[in-house]
């Protein structure tokens, strides 16, 4: 007889996953990916439209088999946008492992392959941070970004400033900016994530050398940044996927440098002397990769 599998809710993946694990488990995975190891279909976004939301189905297999289920609703008001179930799944036997909210998952493997690609493309010397945006991404951007390094100076603009205030008062030594220009000049390292319908970062704003982890607007026909920001090394989570997602990408016919994996795999140099963005719209291998760890962290305890 089948016995029905554990299911994790977000209080206990938040008590097993630690970004200190978190990130080199996303360089792997990503690295799986670009060296051809992972089996992984285009994620199948079906719209609500009655509800402006979606719902996604993203399955993945490498070494750990598993798919999510995640709901993107851009207008929830005092609700999360996201909700997400991942499932994991026994690789020999197709047994069903484990049930776990993904929601926390979504939101900490996003921050945290922003920061492993941080690692390797931003300059060493980095001490100025600026956030495009103070939702939850931009918290968990601004965890996994400070785990790797401490910056001098953190800024925050939010296109609803009194969101952006609340954040600011609610992190230590984080400076409320005035705009997104404000925010972006001179920053070393920038972070976009909002659901941006048109640009808010103009490349001339941004340093020679800066680097930009752009994760929001994950739909073909949004954008967060610019042409002219789009016209700097572009590095991307999958080729495949941000040419069938990422307006940013799409529409500024931006040319690729390559996939962030195949810099993980040391199959291409990392830029770091260049101005570069990472554009991110997450993948399956991510959410399962990290299911496997919140698992496995699971079964020791």
């Amino acid at each position: 007889m089948s016995v029905m599998p554990p299911i994790l809710d977000e209080e206990t993946v938040r008590s097993l996953l630690r970004m200190e694990e978190l990130i080199p488990a996303m360089a792997t995975a990503l690295a799986d990916l670009s060296r051809g190891k992972v089996v992984q279909p285009m994620r199948v976004m079906m719209p609500v439209g009655e509800h402006s939301g979606f719902l996604g189905l993203m399955p993945a297999y490498g070494g750990a088999l598993g798919a999510k289920l995640v709901t993107f609703y851009p207008n929830n008001q005092g609700v999360p946008t996201h909700h997400a179930l991942i499932l994991l799944f026994r690789p020999e036997t197709g047994e069903p492992l484990v049930t776990m909210d993904g929601r926390l998952i979504t939101e900490m493997r996003t921050a945290a392959v922003s920061a492993a690609a941080t690692k390797y493309l931003a300059r060493p010397n980095a001490h100025v941070l600026a956030l495009l945006g103070s939702g939850v991404q931009a918290q968990a951007h601004l965890e996994a970004l400070t785990h790797l390094q401490l910056y001098d100076e953190i800024r925050v603009w939010s296109r609803t400033p009194e969101h952006a205030a609340r954040f600011a008062a609610a992190h230590r030594g984080v400076r409320l900016a005035d705009s997104a220009e404000a925010a972006v000049r001179g920053a070393d390292v920038v972070v976009t994530a909002t659901n941006a319908l048109e640009p808010i970062l103009k490349g001339e704003w941004l340093k020679a050398g800066a680097h930009v982890n752009t994760v929001g607007s994950p739909r073909p026909n949004w954008r967060e940044l610019d042409d002219k920001a789009m016209r700097n090394t572009l590095v991307v989570d999958s080729r495949e996927a941000v040419m069938t997602e990422s307006g940013d990408v799409i529409r500024s016919e931006a040319s690729i440098y390559a996939e962030i994996g195949e810099i993980f795999a040391g199959l291409k140099p990392a830029p770091r002397d260049e101005t570069t963005v990472f554009k991110s719209v997450g993948l399956a291998i991510e959410d399962v990769a990290t299911a496997r760890l919140v698992y496995d962290f699971a079964s020791k305890g």
